[in-house]
């Protein structure tokens, strides 16, 4: 028995030198470093943006946002002729008309940002085909072509908008009713224009 109890001693001995190993092994490799190296990972939007304020407006290198110029030209000319396109038809005294192609739109669209505050702005020149179906003075139904020019569509001055019409004289021999039918395409036109020029101004801000 007495050999038993030194077995037990000797066995507890052992016990206890393993776990100070173990121990020493752990501390030592936590000293070396060890433990696996943190990996680099992308911030999200919210910790970019400071713990959940507003993200600064223009580009991520630009964060004093003393002066950012975007041109939206593409974007911008695209619109543009597709709501123009889109003008309802109109019935004048001589018959109707209605656009059939925005042919040009050139100019500049331009987003600014300055000391984190966005602003917008345009100047475009812009050329429709108008085809018409007018009666002559005898009667007869002609079907015509004309042209219609914005000559300065400008951000903020739609009130100031102009429209010309030119339709030839040899399509209407007629001064006098080529003059009226003139006359009411520009009365016409010109209101549902502006109309779509507003339009487009407002999703120029959400830009």
């Amino acid at each position: 028995m007495e050999e038993d109890a030194q077995e037990g001693v000797a066995a507890a001995k052992e016990n206890e030198l393993k776990k100070a190993s173990s121990y020493r092994y752990w501390v030592r490799s936590e000293m070396t470093g060890a433990a696996p190296a943190l990996l680099p990972r992308k911030l999200t939007e919210r910790e970019m943006s400071g713990n959940g304020k507003p993200l600064p407006l223009g580009s991520l290198w630009n964060q004093a946002g003393t002066w950012e110029e975007k041109s939206l030209n593409s974007w911008a000319w695209k619109r543009v002729k597709d709501l123009l396109q889109g003008v309802e038809p109109v019935e004048f005294e001589d018959g109707n008309a209605h656009v059939a192609e925005v042919s040009s739109c050139s100019g500049d669209a331009t987003l600014v940002t300055v000391r984190q505050k966005k602003r917008v702005g345009y100047s475009f020149e812009i050329s429709m085909t108008v085809k018409m179906e007018v009666f002559t003075a005898e009667g007869v139904k002609k079907d015509l072509e004309g042209t219609m020019k914005v000559p300065e569509a400008c951000y903020g001055e739609l009130d100031d908008l102009q429209l010309e019409v030119s339709i030839t004289q040899s399509q209407i021999a007629d001064s006098a009713q080529r003059k009226r039918i003139t006359q009411a395409l520009v009365a016409s036109f010109l209101p549902a224009i502006r109309c779509k020029l507003e339009q487009f101004e407002s999703e120029l801000k959400e830009r």
